[in-house]
């Protein structure tokens, strides 16, 4: 059904008034210094607001201007505004803009072409200046904008900007500006990307709800019920798997929040790059969960764990293979009817130089995964390593020798799946550009040049408990984005 934009956008500008406010437009009432605006807009990506608001009074003290900005150095930088995310990245970034505002005459440039030129400043950042600082006409597309404009359906667009270049056609130009702050505020407080809050949202008798699966009303005694498996032991039960690349690093981006809003029944998590005893309370004790780590005996390193509301039968670290184990690569949870694994499976490295090790890896998770089998059903999922079709990555042409995409690896994916696991994903889902894992060089992210090597497959008599598999890729935190699958 078609929508009425006019209605949609001005009854949420009153919706939205006293939510939070994104942190870049109450810079922008504090101060009308496009300068501020730039540098408070670049450390916002990925960046929970609050982070960046500390991060940048931190920084404006030291720095309240360009001239100010070029005399620190990098290192100080990246000292001033951690934990943003990214922030070594944006360090550099800092350190080379008064370089780079030379060719502007050291003037905040006002056009989004002109801000496209300067480090760390992609469309969505110059739109935003351009009419936040500006107030120019420019509509700054993120991923709240791109999301709730196509469960509206007032666009029909695959990237943030598909959806900027579709409102530059068709959005009455009065709400190109104000859109941005409008629909952030709404998705971070109502329309979240994970169990949106339909059944309070003031427009939800009238959105169409593309693609919307709104949260469950559950009172909190009753999410209690269910750690002991009662509720959900003959129900469909929620799954996710997600590599962090790190639980120290991704628990300074909000971690236990986006924990919270999965509202998983177990959570599996592949190189958490921690010792239990490092992480802070708010980690080893999630609330309502119970976990269970096996890390690597190397500090820093690998290492797998699980999070979960449902108590298990026994659990199993390893697989009785010292080399493997030593690692932390493989925990499995057993419960009444299946065996949850989780496997952080080994890199080939560079020039393939540990291929031998994966390849015998592989062979020996097989045949764990098959003596399992033989008594219930097994669910694997985590951070296999490989993508295994063309299909599962950006570039399968110039990856054809590099680890992850070599034939070798891709030849046992082959067995596996040809001794009959089932890629849950692919049995729903058979379209292009499906990733869960992007560089964090070239912007790969934002121009979906990505991977996907993170997997739940289950064993061939269980195809028929599965019911959904996603890849949650508007989640952000790590390198690689969190898969789900619905369970029987």
């Amino acid at each position: 059904m078609a929508i009425d934009i006019d209605y949609f956008l001005k009854i949420l500008a009153e919706e939205v008034r006293n939510y939070q406010v994104p942190v870049v437009d109450l810079i922008a009432v504090q101060t009308k210094d496009p300068f501020r605006i730039l540098v408070a807009t670049i450390l916002s990506a990925r960046t929970k607001d609050e982070t960046t608001a500390k991060a940048s009074a931190r920084l404006f003290r030291k720095a309240p201007d360009l001239k100010s900005l070029a005399s620190l150095d990098e290192a100080t930088l990246a000292k001033l505004i951690y934990p943003v995310g990214f922030y070594k990245n944006k360090a550099k970034y800092l350190s080379d803009l008064p370089a780079a505002m030379e060719q502007f005459g050291g003037r905040i440039p006002d056009d989004v072409e002109s801000l496209t030129r300067l480090p760390g400043v992609g469309r969505k950042t110059a739109n935003l200046v351009v009419a936040v600082a500006f107030k120019k006409p420019a509509i700054c597309v993120d991923t709240h904008v791109h999301r709730i404009m196509n469960i509206w359906g007032y666009v029909e667009t695959k990237t943030p900007l598909e959806t900027e270049m579709a409102l530059r056609q068709k959005l009455p130009a009065e709400y190109w500006i104000p859109v941005n702050s409008i629909l952030v505020a709404f998705g971070q407080g109502t329309c979240k990307p994970l169990g949106p809050h339909c059944d309070r949202c003031i427009i939800a008798n009238h959105c169409p709800q593309i693609g919307v699966t709104p949260r469950k009303a559950v009172k909190a005694k009753d999410k209690g019920k269910s750690a002991n498996g009662k509720n959900i032991k003959n129900g469909v039960k929620k799954l996710i798997s997600w590599n962090v690349n790190g639980l120290r690093a991704i628990e300074k981006k909000g971690f236990t929040d986006i924990v919270y809003e999965l509202d998983a029944d177990i959570i599996s998590l592949q190189e958490i790059k921690a010792m239990p005893e490092q992480l802070p309370e708010s980690v080893r004790n999630l609330n309502g969960y119970e976990p269970y780590w096996f890390p690597a005996k190397r500090k820093g390193y690998a290492g797998v764990c699980i999070y979960t509301r449902i108590k298990p039968l026994s659990v199993i670290y390893g697989m009785d293979i010292p080399e493997h184990d030593q690692e932390g690569r493989v925990l499995t949870l057993e419960f009444d009817d299946f065996f949850l694994v989780t496997a952080y499976f080994p890199n080939a490295q560079h020039g393939l130089l540990r291929i031998d090790y994966k390849l015998q890896f592989n062979r020996d998770i097989h045949n764990f995964l098959d003596r399992l089998a033989e008594k219930k059903s097994v669910v694997i999922c985590g951070d296999l390593n490989v993508a295994h079709r063309p299909i599962d990555l950006a570039n399968p042409k110039q990856n054809e020798k590099n680890p992850g995409y070599s034939a070798p690896e891709r030849e046992w994916m082959d067995t596996f799946t040809g001794a009959g696991y089932i890629d849950t994903f692919r049995k729903f889902n058979q379209e292009p550009e499906q990733y869960t894992w992007w560089s964090y060089r070239f912007s790969a992210r934002e121009r979906n040049i990505g991977w996907r090597i993170d997997y739940f497959c289950v064993d061939p008599a269980s195809e028929n408990r599965v019911k959904n598999a996603s890849i949650l890729n508007h989640i952000l935190g790590s390198d690689h984005c969190p898969v789900s699958l619905d369970f029987e």
